[in-house]
């Protein structure tokens, strides 16, 4: 490997944004956040939307202050999102509004008119993707029959991570990773499907050229290099969704794994060759997205520590601030399997007071609800160590191959109950690391379009190489395994 050089890698969450400075040589690979800001939906109007220019105010703030650690010398500026969402440009090259947030409800009820243009199982095998009414295909459905003078004037959509990138370029693309989660892509060719914008009466004129994980796709506007004082930075589409490369950086080996990409959302699955579309993954709702290096992610998305973060917030409002290592250590010493939730319950999606929601979900099964926070905590980690064993189990169904050892990576593995939770669950060892998962892939797909990384192996080397991983066993099998059959029996 060439000497060392520097990259600036644009992590976009639901909750927060950061700015990384990533170093990549010596078979090692380093990470140094220079830029931390709150992120998160604003009302306009009875929406729920994104303040797109704020939001790249803020990317920018931080692009300056990496560039300025780096003295400059930067190789490489990557940008991931969150999917699903995107932002529609007019003829101008701007945005005819401000983007909208996935838990508006505007997409209430767009599955069931999504069935009666087409059947289920035929956009099933037209996209391959879960059916989840925030897919890009349901909002611009909702678009089409609301608001359909707005969709008239777009010329172009363009996905968030891409959007923000479009800012800095100029160029108009859609990351082939990114795209995957819309619903909008046939998943077996890598392009927009045909048949699914002409059933839902989409038009197909506005989505942009697709481009693979670890494209160069232009340089720094010269006003932007003005503006921030540097010379022409390559600007580099890396896995744009922050799954592909959160994926990208598990230090997995030669054995079976699978992968939890845990945070707000869990994203649970298998790395596949080509996508897997069958009565078997319609059956368990599985999803087929794009990956780095020709590679699908056949996975779950799964409701995550959303849950335990509306609760937070919920109680904040009430006056009770507590953090999420406090609500961990009452969650420890709270009563096992008091009770149990599905996580993916529709009535979860929106934000709202969650601990009430919970306690409807408990009465409404035949369950105690629940008063204790701590005793709310357990049960909700509980759940989701449940749910996924029934997803490991489904993939093992599909696939035909048992899982040997699940790799959870992102901020939900600061959780340790959680992660100890999952392995007695499972019943599998769990591996996990490294918290910056998706940052660390996005510094090392641009290393890999620079020429740093030959292939896919050699990422996942330097990845065990420059992190500290931990390990959980199984404990208390028997009860684990007890309670789950008793849920499954229900």
């Amino acid at each position: 490997m060439e000497q060392e050089r520097r990259y600036i890698a644009v992590d976009l969450g639901a909750e927060s944004g950061r700015v990384m400075s990533g170093t990549v040589g010596g078979k090692k690979v380093g990470l140094e956040e220079v830029y931390r800001f709150s992120n998160g939906p604003i009302k306009e109007g009875a929406s729920l939307r994104w303040d797109f220019d704020k939001l790249f105010s803020e990317v920018t703030s931080g692009i300056v202050k990496a560039i300025k650690r780096s003295d400059g010398e930067v190789s490489g500026i990557g940008v991931d999102s969150w999917g699903v969402d995107y932002g529609l440009l007019g003829g101008d090259g701007w945005l005819l509004e401000k983007p909208y947030h996935y838990r508006d409800n505007r997409t209430d009820g767009m599955l069931e008119k999504a069935f009666q243009l087409m059947a289920k199982r035929d956009i099933y095998e037209n996209s391959g993707v879960q059916f989840m009414q925030i897919n890009t295909v349901y909002q611009l459905l909702s678009m089409r029959l609301t608001r359909p003078e707005v969709l008239a004037r777009a010329k172009k959509l363009i996905f968030m991570a891409d959007l923000v990138s479009y800012r800095l370029c100029g160029r108009a693309y859609a990351e082939y990773s990114l795209a995957s989660t819309s619903g909008l892509m046939d998943m077996r060719t890598g392009q927009w499907s045909k048949g699914i914008f002409e059933k839902f009466g989409l038009p197909m004129n506005i989505m942009p050229e697709v481009v693979q994980p670890g494209t160069i796709v232009g340089e720094l506007k010269s006003e932007l290099c003005e503006e921030f004082g540097c010379k022409p930075i390559n600007i580099i589409a890396v896995g744009s969704h922050d799954t592909a490369d959160a994926v990208a950086a598990v230090p997995a080996q030669s054995e079976r794994w699978a992968y939890l990409s845990s945070g707000t959302w869990s994203l649970m699955g298998v790395e596949a060759p080509k996508a897997i579309i069958n009565g078997n993954s319609l059956k368990y709702s599985f999803t087929n997205e794009g990956g780095v290096e020709n590679t699908i992610r056949f996975l779950k998305n799964i409701t995550g520590l959303w849950l335990v973060q509306e609760c937070r917030r919920q109680w904040q409002r009430e006056g009770v601030d507590l953090s999420y290592v406090d609500l961990s250590a009452m969650a420890e010493k709270a009563e096992a399997f008091a009770g149990y939730i599905d996580p993916d319950y529709s009535g979860f999606l929106s934000p709202g007071d969650m601990p009430a929601r919970v306690n409807n979900f408990l009465a409404e099964t035949g369950q105690k609800i629940i008063n204790d926070k701590g005793q709310m905590a357990r049960l909700i980690l509980e759940s989701l160590a449940f749910k996924y064993r029934s997803v490991a189990e489904a993939i093992e169904d599909i696939t035909g191959e048992a899982i040997e050892i699940l790799h959870i990576v992102g901020g939900g593995m600061r959780n340790e109950l959680l992660c100890q939770f999952t392995a007695n669950a499972i019943g599998k060892k769990v591996i996990a690391g490294p918290i910056e998962a998706t940052a660390t892939g996005n510094v090392l797909m641009q290393a890999k379009a620079a020429g740093q990384i030959k292939s896919l192996g050699e990422l996942r080397g330097i990845v065990r190489d420059s992190f500290e991983l931990k390990e959980y066993r199984p404990q208390d099998s028997k009860l684990w395994d007890e309670r789950y059959e008793k849920i499954k029996s229900r």
